[in-house]
Order: structure tokens, then sequence, then C-alpha cells
């Protein structure tokens, strides 16, 4: 977040994710098995957007730090209930890859982010 631009960036990044979850999750079979894990993709791939606002709103470094670390947690999940839709044969490889690339790119993001500043925060 050292240019002008990286914030704008990353807030219409996490958003535009948000909305592509949102449109995987409506591609999805009805089955049972497809919507159960549909909704916890669902529900930790659109709180990434969320948390990074809450975090660049943020009053201190510590703070930023939890919202952050929230926020790659849930990018974790996400990775996770990807990873699952794919290998129990529920949505072809190939569907989600670009999904799964932005999420470890946000991935990497986040926790450069989350690096420096507490590098910073252990300089004080």
């Amino acid at each position: 977040m050292t240019t002008n631009d990286a914030p704008q960036d990353l807030r219409s990044r996490t958003s535009e994710f948000a909305l592509r979850i949102v449109r995987l999750y409506s591609s999805l079979p009805k089955s049972t098995e497809a919507q159960v894990l549909g909704k916890q993709v669902l529900r930790s791939g659109t709180s990434i957007g969320a948390h990074y606002r809450e975090g660049h709103r943020a009053k201190s470094d510590a703070d930023i730090v939890n919202k952050f670390g929230s926020a790659l947690q849930e990018l974790d999940e996400t990775d996770y209930w990807l990873d699952l839709l794919v290998r129990a044969g529920i949505v072809p490889a190939a569907k989600v890859a670009p999904l799964i690339k932005e999420t470890n790119e946000l991935l990497a993001i986040f926790t450069t982010i989350v690096t420096k500043i507490k590098k910073r925060m252990n300089k004080k």
C-alpha cells in the first residue's frame, strides 16, 4: 500500500472477488452437497472485502493487523472450500482455476501488508 492506487485497487479486487464468488454459488448444482459447500465458500469469499474495509479504516497498526489477519483466515478458508468443490467433483477445476489464482494472489498481498506492519510495530 505504498502508492495511492493500492488501496483503491485492493478495494476493487476484493469487491470483484466477492461478486465472482456469488456468481459461482449461483451456478452450483442444487444438490445438498453442492449447496452446503457453496454456502461455506459464499460466506468466506464475500467477507474478505468487508475485512479489508474494516482494516483500511482501522485506528491503529494492531487493529489493521487484526482485521487483515481475519481477511487472511477467510482467504485460506475460501481456498479450502474451492478445492473441496473440485475434489468432490461438483465443479470442474478449470471453472474455479481463476478464482483460486486470485485467492492465492490476495493471500500474498495481505500477507505482505501484515508482515510489513508487524515489522513497523516491532521497530517502535
